[in-house]
C-alpha cells in the first residue's frame, strides 16, 4: 500500500496538543479591519481548539500529527 499523503495547506493551518484537541488561529483577522469593531479584533486574537464535529476531518487531513 501507498503511504497517505498530509495535506499541506491542514498541516500549515493546524497543530495537534499533547493532549490530543487540535489548535487553530481565528479568520477574518486578515484584511478589511477598518470596518470591524476592536472588540471584534481583539477577541480574534491568539488562538482556540478546533469544534468537535469537524475534528475527524482534520485527523483526515493529517494523519501523521
Amino acid at each position: 500500500m501507498p503511504k497517505m499523503k498530509t495535506k499541506r495547506g491542514a498541516a500549515k493551518r493546524f497543530k495537534v496538543r499533547a493532549g490530543g484537541s487540535i489548535k487553530r488561529s481565528h479568520a477574518f483577522k486578515r484584511h478589511i479591519l477598518t470596518k470591524k469593531t476592536t472588540k471584534n479584533k481583539r477577541q480574534l486574537r491568539g488562538t482556540t481548539e478546533v469544534n468537535h464535529s469537524n475534528v475527524a476531518s482534520v485527523h483526515a487531513m493529517i494523519p501523521y500529527a
